[in-house]
C-alpha cells in the first residue's frame, strides 16, 4: 500500500463530503459531525449518484439520487457495496489515504 497526503481536514466541512483525485483514483472523503473521516468510491454503485452530494448521518451516507444508504465504515449497502479506502488524520489535521 502507498500513502498519499490529501491536505488539511478543514477543506472538508463538518457533516459533508468532497471529491479528490488521488494518484489515478477518484474518491469521496467524508467528515462526520463526530469527527470521523471516511474515504470511498465517489459514485454510488447503483446508478452513479455523486455520493459527496449525499446526506451524511453518523457513519452513513445516503445517495442523493435514489436514497440508497451505505455504511461508510464497511461499504455495506442494501444490494451493493462501496469500495472503501483506509484514511487517517494526524495530530496536525492532515488527511492521508492508503491505496493498494
Amino acid at each position: 500500500m502507498s500513502d498519499y497526503v490529501i491536505g488539511a481536514i478543514d477543506q472538508i466541512p463538518v457533516g459533508e463530503g468532497r471529491n479528490f483525485q488521488v494518484a489515478d483514483t477518484r474518491m469521496a472523503i467524508f467528515r462526520t459531525h463526530a469527527g470521523d473521516v471516511f474515504a470511498t468510491q465517489p459514485d454510488c454503485p447503483h446508478l452513479a449518484g455523486p455520493l459527496a452530494d449525499g446526506l451524511l448521518g453518523g457513519a452513513v451516507i445516503v445517495c442523493p439520487l435514489h436514497d440508497r444508504h451505505f455504511d461508510l465504515r464497511t461499504g455495506d449497502g442494501p444490494d451493493c457495496r462501496l469500495v472503501t479506502y483506509p484514511v487517517s488524520v494526524d495530530g496536525a489535521g492532515v488527511i492521508s489515504v492508503s491505496l493498494p
